[in-house]
């Protein structure tokens, strides 16, 4: 094992470099999306929010969308994460502001179901 592999996984922990790219499905096993990159709280370091592609075809007419880190989760079977958001419900999140403030974040968190990262 060359020192990259070492570096890249280590037991239960995974290289965001990793995930990047990572297939996602929804409650039927059906792929929904990509993860393109993950946001990361500078002063936490938790994982705030998956940011995914979907839709498009060869990355053309695709829309990426961030998603609370929390409503993913890894599936070994399907070598993806597994959520139980679906389309309509990305597509009616609350609009992304050119900054991200925690008024949008509080909305967004809400808007999926789950406790914000900072909390």
């Amino acid at each position: 094992m060359q020192e990259a592999d070492i570096l890249s996984e280590t037991g239960s922990l995974i290289s965001s470099g990793d995930v990047n790219g990572t297939r996602v499905f929804g409650r039927n096993a059906d792929h929904i999306g990509t993860i393109d990159h993950l946001m990361i709280d500078r002063e936490t370091g938790k994982v705030a929010y998956a940011v995914m592609t979907f839709g498009g075809l060869f990355g053309i007419g695709q829309d990426s969308y961030p998603i609370p880190w929390s409503k993913l989760s890894y599936d070994v079977s399907l070598d993806g994460y597994r959520t139980d958001i679906d389309p309509d419900q990305v597509r009616a999140a609350p609009v992304r502001p050119d900054t991200w403030d925690r008024r949008w974040e509080k909305s967004t968190y809400d808007h999926y179901g789950v406790l914000p990262y900072w909390m």
